[in-house]
């Protein structure tokens, strides 16, 4: 494959390293035993979640929490829940008993992550928490040492940590096809609607950054294979229509990392932004757009692999699968990481590092 052990194990510390063995298919096939996953909040992230574990091989739904009980039984229902593995957010802590729940998946707002990681992990359940994981760094530390505590594993939803394209392109940059990258530019946003938790900082913990920059924040990470050493950004709100009271809508950085490379990364609630990253280097350049959607993928790359005169090698593939199979092939790998009792490839420390990162992009506004 052309990564050396040191490569390899750089591969490991970004969350990558087992995405670039030899592929055993979608679905872990040694996977005799079906983790059970209860879902805490029903919202949209959680049913893409339940609909990839519907066709996974080794993950299945055994358990819901909901503030709205007749939401919850006609969910229950789609997916074979007995009523008695349903729990409000007061009596959660009952399902330290249901031996068919195994692992959580918590799908709650930015602000609730760190409670109901810390709650589930003293219930005995191994946490697969979305992110970004919380929303200061001493919540994420504290929901890391909750699970190390507990002896439970805990997993960041990093979904493009399991996507081929993504793993390609880091596969690509690894090998040095591209030669010495030199810098990478980024962005993702929308156009966030009135009323969205999202914009409300005591839920959300900020505001665009948290939400969609981060996908570009944590894409820097692992296709440089380093971590960023200095940051600068400048906010901004454009639209002065009461959604930005308490959270900001454009947020654009610099990163440098140790080799010298520099990304520039943006993200708004303002604009269609649709997410992609191109990355420049000495050989040529790679880009993916769509990068961050849950479908629809496409990597393109253009390079020089010769001497002068040889053709440039040109890329153009589309990731043909469709949602919900990222959050499969996610759930597919914490679920062989208990079965296997291993380390998750995006563990808590990774959700950590980025929670550190965009404290100091905000410092250095």
């Amino acid at each position: 494959m052309g990564i050396s052990r040191r490569e390899f194990s750089r591969l490991g510390a970004m969350g990558l390293a087992a995405h670039m063995l030899p592929s055993v298919g979608v679905a872990a096939q040694s996977a005799t035993k079906k983790i059970g996953y209860c879902v805490i909040g029903l919202g949209t992230i959680a049913d893409h979640f339940m609909r990839g574990v519907l066709i996974s091989s080794n993950s299945r739904i055994t358990g819901l929490v909901s503030g709205h009980r007749d939401k919850a039984e006609r969910i229950a229902a789609q997916y074979g829940v007995p009523t008695s593995s349903i729990y409000s957010y007061e009596d959660m802590d009952k399902f330290r008993d249901n031996k068919a729940i195994d692992a959580v998946y918590v799908a709650l707002p930015n602000s609730m992550h760190a409670e109901y990681t810390i709650r589930s992990a003293k219930a005995g359940k191994h946490v697969l928490c979305e992110k970004p994981m919380s929303t200061t760094v001493s919540e994420a530390q504290s929901m890391i040492d909750a699970c190390k505590a507990a002896h439970v594993k805990l997993m960041i939803a990093y979904r493009l940590h399991y996507e081929p394209l993504n793993l390609k392109a880091v596969k690509l940059i690894r090998d040095g096809a591209l030669g010495d990258v030199q810098t990478i530019n980024g962005a993702f946003g929308f156009n966030a609607a009135p009323g969205a938790w999202r914009l409300d900082k005591t839920l959300a913990g900020g505001g665009s950054l948290f939400d969609v920059g981060i996908y570009v924040l944590n894409a820097s990470r692992y296709l440089t294979g380093e971590e960023p050493v200095k940051f600068t950004a400048v906010t901004s709100t454009v639209d002065k229509d009461g959604r930005f009271n308490t959270v900001e809508e454009n947020v654009s950085w610099t990163e440098k990392f140790p080799s010298g490379v520099v990304v520039t990364g943006s993200c708004t609630y303002g604009a269609q932004m649709p997410g992609y990253f191109k990355v420049f280097a000495s050989k040529g350049w790679l880009e993916m757009g769509p990068a961050f959607n849950y479908d629809g993928l496409k990597l393109r790359a253009e390079y020089s692999s010769g001497g002068r005169g040889t053709p440039n090698t040109v890329i153009d593939e589309s990731n043909p699968e469709k949602d919900p199979l990222q959050f499969t092939r996610e759930a597919n790998h914490f679920s062989d990481c208990i079965l296997r009792d291993q380390t998750p490839s995006s563990p808590g420390e990774e959700g950590l590092r980025d929670m550190k990162y965009i404290e100091q992009i905000y410092a250095s506004v």
